[in-house]
């Protein structure tokens, strides 16, 4: 696994909100005050249930929401010093497919169906690389034999209908790949494809990582693959992170009741003995009408107590390289000290 570089951050995340006005002049508080920092060569694994926050925290550092309804409330995105949520929109679209690459979770949506599969590949390499159309090209097709497309030049003419579902996204992943970001973004990025693919990908991403020093942000419901994969990882409830940690001190000494729970509704590779069943989470993710001023995991959590319900705690260090948004201690199995 690499190693997460020293020094600056390729990209520095901080105090970022996301609000939605709704039809009936309500508002949907999407992402409360997430920030984290992302150095050259590392993966930063973001779990948690669909509903937490995480494709739109991510959506967001890009301005790829659209505004209205959505509002970018408060925050800063830093990418080698330029903010990217105070970046003009001609400045942001030499960003987006430049400096970062994003892999989106729906590959028929963001595809635009009336344009060959070619066209949208050699786009971006004209654009922010300045190739000539035949050189393109010749990259595009590459880039499609990279991620597992066989006879990659004749399928440059075809258009996103007839490839298969995994196909379009090993398509979606090329188009990301093109300029060679700094950063990548990739929500759910192997979701549609089989075991076999899946592992070519994953074994594809570390190796441009190791190589281009490429920093990956992984949006996933998959602990399985982010503990084998990523350097740190931030659990998302309730649209905010409610634990950070490097993936080993997480695996071993998970704090927030929120990712015990997940971790317990991991199968075991022994079937967990015979007849035992999977454990789940009981309740309901929150709906966000309003500001966070409570835990928004109280109502769903064993050992939430009176504080959980008056005070949302903040992130808060519990070791090295190791915070949590939590009122009770899980080492000590008491409430910590006020």
């Amino acid at each position: 696994m690499a190693q997460a570089a020293n020094g600056r951050p390729v990209l520095s995340v901080r105090d970022v909100r996301t609000r939605f006005r709704t039809p009936g002049g309500g508002v949907v508080h999407a992402v409360n005050g997430i920030s984290f920092d992302l150095h050259a060569g590392e993966l930063l694994g973001v779990v948690g249930e669909s509903g937490s926050g995480k494709s739109v925290t991510m959506l967001s550092l890009l301005r790829l929401l659209p505004e209205p309804p959505a509002e970018i409330a408060a925050g800063q995105a830093l990418l080698e010093g330029e903010d990217l949520l105070a970046l003009e929109p001609a400045r942001l679209r030499r960003v987006r497919g430049g400096k970062v690459g994003f892999i989106f979770q729906d590959p028929m949506a963001s595809l635009n169906p009336v344009l060959s599969v070619g066209y949208q590949l050699v786009e971006p390499l004209r654009t922010h690389l300045g190739l000539s159309r035949r050189a393109a090209r010749r990259r595009a097709a590459a880039l499609l034999e990279l991620v597992g497309i066989p006879a990659a030049e004749s399928r440059l003419r075809d258009f996103p209908h007839q490839f298969s579902g995994g196909m379009r996204q090993r398509v979606m992943i090329a188009m990301a790949l093109a300029c060679d970001p700094k950063v990548l973004i990739a929500d759910e990025p192997t979701t549609a494809l089989d075991a076999t693919i899946q592992a070519q990908i994953l074994d594809l991403l570390q190796r441009l990582r190791r190589e281009r020093g490429m920093a990956i942000v992984w949006i996933t419901h998959d602990l399985g693959v982010v503990a084998g994969l990523a350097d740190r990882v931030m659990v998302m409830y309730g649209g905010q992170a409610v634990e950070r940690a490097d993936v080993r001190s997480l695996y071993a000494r998970p704090q927030h009741p929120y990712t015990r729970s997940l971790l317990r509704a991991l199968p075991r590779p022994d079937g967990g003995g015979r007849g035992e069943r999977l454990a789940s989470i009981p309740g309901q993710p929150p709906i966000l009408g309003r500001a966070p001023d409570s835990c928004p995991f109280a109502p769903r959590c064993a050992h939430a107590f009176a504080r959980c319900r008056e005070q949302n705690p903040p992130l808060a260090p519990v070791g090295a390289d190791h915070a949590v948004a939590c009122w009770f201690d899980a080492d000590a199995g008491v409430p910590r000290a006020a």
